[in-house]
């Protein structure tokens, strides 16, 4: 039986409910309490700039100059739109897409939707793994499958900063994000870009059109959007202590859509910075065949004739998969409460979540060689594409649903403007994974 404000049970128990919720002081002006709502938009931005983009946009600059630019800026206001979105839903109903998801839907529908984020999830993780060791083998010449193992210990540092507060988890998401933002900077003066191609490049050409061209545009697209960011969002913009009357929703909402759309403008900035860095140091020097992250940084010192570009480089790959690590670890924990109100430890789920990861990642090192990683980095961009639509469906039909969302609904014309973007991510994606499995 539905409520009256379109669910089956008109509450439900917070999101994170572990998690100490950060207050907003309501004497301070507009401007200071904008400061308390700051932060989430960080822990979203990580998820598009993971390991997993590195190497499509790697492979797109290197082979195609800056002519990808703009399928990396059309993702990225797709992005802006669909976190805004869950941000509302969230604030609006009191509930995160998980909750809403088993809410809504039948148990074996919800149940379903489940294991698909509970995929996607691990296929985030498998790109968080390989990146993160393949920086370690860079920096310090650790064997990635040593690295790879390594990547379990980072459980500790997840138990550890939770048990200190959102916060510190927000503040190292910041520290991160600026660390990998300071080395691109240097990549950018290193590599010195033409300004007239580049901006160019912004614009969409006909040369999308080609088929080797739109094959990596697409797999930037599936790159971008991460089905697991939608969950994520949808959740954390409760742990700030906002007044829940409609002025107090209304206020969040607002500043919640100002933090996410400041934070996935910058991680434009920094997808973009590592498809002109490829285009600038590989693609004008006749290095159109660069695919592999391996091969980018021992390439980049020689071609760009300054040692530290190498370095910084890797640094800048450390730091994104460790950015990512802490990401994921929250949707786990959001996606099995909100799913199925399972409550693990932090540390449990996140060491289960990490294990299903390193387990196949072992496994296909041990039989194929260290040279598989940029396969199995592709892999798992190919299952989030898989997963996005069944995240993005759902958020749509509650976004638009006025009986769920109230005065918080979407007006006919962003109403319109989702269920486009969705079913543009949906073609796209099926037609990559067609791509994928039976060739260009």
């Amino acid at each position: 039986m539905t409520g009256e404000k379109g669910w089956r049970q008109e509450n439900l128990s917070e999101s994170l409910s572990d998690v100490t919720r950060i207050k907003v002081d309501y004497s301070k002006p507009p401007w200071r309490r904008f400061l308390a709502f700051l932060g989430p938009g960080a822990l979203v931005a990580v998820g598009y700039m993971d390991p997993g983009n590195w190497a499509t946009s790697i492979a797109g600059g290197s082979a195609y100059g800056y002519t990808l630019l703009s399928m990396v800026l059309i993702s990225s206001l797709m992005a802006i739109y669909l976190q805004a979105l869950t941000a509302r839903l969230g604030v609006a109903t009191g509930r995160d897409l998980a909750q809403a998801c088993r809410d809504h839907f039948s148990r074996p529908a919800a149940m379903f939707l489940w294991l698909s984020a509970e995929i996607a999830i691990i296929a985030t993780d498998l790109a968080e793994v390989i990146g993160t060791a393949i920086a370690l083998n860079l920096l310090f010449g650790i064997p990635l499958l040593i690295g790879v193992i390594i990547t379990v210990a980072d459980v500790l540092l997840i138990l550890m900063l939770q048990q200190r507060g959102f916060r510190y988890i927000e503040a190292l998401v910041i520290t991160l994000i600026a660390t990998i933002a300071v080395a691109f900077i240097f990549e950018m003066v290193f590599s010195r870009p033409e300004l007239a191609p580049l901006l160019a490049g912004l614009v969409p050409s006909r040369q999308l059109l080609d088929s080797g061209v739109l094959y990596l545009g697409i797999g930037i697209l599936g790159a971008t959007v991460m089905p697991h960011n939608l969950y994520l969002h949808s959740a954390i913009v409760n742990t700030r202590g906002y007044n829940r009357t409609p002025e107090g929703k209304r206020e969040a909402i607002r500043f919640f859509t100002i933090d996410s759309t400041i934070a996935l403008t910058f991680a434009f900035f920094i997808n973009a910075s590592i498809l002109v860095l490829a285009a600038a140091a590989f693609h004008f020097a006749g290095r159109t065949d660069i695919a592999e992250i391996q091969d980018a940084y021992k390439l980049l010192s020689p071609l760009l004739g300054v040692g530290a570009a190498s370095i910084l480089f890797a640094v800048a790959l450390l730091a994104s998969g460790q950015n990512s690590t802490l990401t994921g670890t929250l949707t786990g924990q959001i996606v099995m409460e909100g799913f199925v109100n399972i409550r693990l430890k932090p540390w449990l789920r996140r060491l289960i979540t990490r294990l299903l990861a390193v387990i196949p990642t072992v496994i296909v090192i041990q039989i194929y060689g260290e040279g598989s990683t940029g396969q199995l980095l592709i892999l798992s961009q190919v299952i989030l594409s898989l997963q996005l639509s069944f995240a993005v469906v759902p958020l749509m039909m509650f976004s638009s649903d006025p009986v769920k969302m109230g005065e918080f609904v979407i007006n006919t014309f962003w109403k319109w403007v989702g269920w486009g973007i969705t079913a543009l991510i949906i073609s796209l994606n099926v037609f990559l994974l067609a791509q994928t499995f039976f060739g260009r």
